[in-house]
């Protein structure tokens, strides 16, 4: 029988396609992480994987183990799904969505999970296109994303909407006639949304002097990918952002920032996505309650 550790580090090896990064994931040495692959490779009797300088090509034998691991997840999943189909509050609930979507949703489920013993969230975050990913491959069960996705894959259902703000430090003095240039001069504090959420809202805000707004002039003031950092140069006067309102309103610093005042509401549909003809066990009944309670 193969190891079970080593599958597990040369599967999250495959997914991230990066030596450190794995190590990192997993909280071992780089040289710990290679160490693995070896030994995977001479219980297998074959390469795994193509190594080159600093990155790696997997080999037929590495493809069909990896697609061998998530298969049997997949079916580990579905065993226990079925011990604990009925059961509404207890089992295992693995859920994706975006950074922002996770800050709001995570002390709702910490609550649930307090309330029951048996029940155990696993919540994380990622873009749409890695989310539809992972329920694909069976590693989530739900997912909300911003997209309807394709029909023939997947099942969904509108959840709710999600609300776009610009933000700004609360030192500025904002109106439509100097709006463009305190943009221009204050610059862009970016993240992995940002490009997507900056284009939607100037492309639905209804002023005119956002629409017309050439995104490539804005400069960069900075980036940062972690969530609950994005808006810490914001309140610090570094720049200004896009993000949704509920981010915004769960900021330590709040009281720093400030948000455009406009007519309009800039929002997203939020999608609650699942495999396609999957039956989902009671307890999902009680996670879809507390999403849908959350975002409205």
């Amino acid at each position: 029988m193969l190891n079970p550790v080593w599958l597990n580090t040369f599967k999250t090896l495959i997914e991230n396609r990066h030596f450190t990064r794995t190590a990192e994931i997993l909280h071992m040495t780089q040289p710990g992480v290679s160490q693995h692959i070896q030994k995977l490779e001479d219980a297998c009797g074959y390469d795994l994987i193509r190594r080159q300088k600093k990155s790696f090509d997997v080999t037929l034998q590495g493809e069909l183990l990896y697609n061998y691991i998530l298969t049997t997840q997949q079916q580990e999943s579905a065993f226990f799904e079925t011990l604990g189909a009925n059961d509404k509050t207890s089992g295992k609930c693995a859920l994706s969505c975006s950074g922002s979507l996770a800050t709001l949703l995570y002390s709702g489920f910490i609550e649930l999970q307090t309330k029951y013993e048996n029940l155990v969230i696993h919540l994380e975050a990622a873009p749409n296109n890695r989310i539809l990913e992972q329920i694909s491959n069976g590693q989530t069960d739900l997912g909300i994303v911003t997209q309807k996705p394709d029909p023939l894959l997947f099942s969904s259902e509108i959840i709710g909407r999600e609300e776009l703000v610009l933000v700004f430090p609360s030192s500025k003095s904002l109106n439509l006639d100097n709006l463009a240039a305190e943009i221009m001069q204050l610059g862009l504090i970016r993240h992995p949304d940002i490009e997507h959420y900056l284009r939607l809202y100037l492309a639905h805000c209804e002023e005119t002097v956002l629409t017309n707004l050439d995104v490539r002039k804005i400069k960069t003031k900075g980036y940062v990918n972690q969530i609950h950092q994005i808006l810490l140069p914001v309140s610090q006067g570094l720049g200004f952002t896009v993000l949704p309102r509920s981010t915004v309103n769960n900021f330590e610093l709040a009281k720093q920032l400030k948000i455009l005042d406009i007519d309009s509401v800039v929002a997203e549909t939020l999608y609650l996505v699942k495999k396609r003809n999957r039956h989902m066990p009671a307890r999902f009944e009680m996670i879809k309650a507390h999403i849908k309670k959350a975002l409205n």
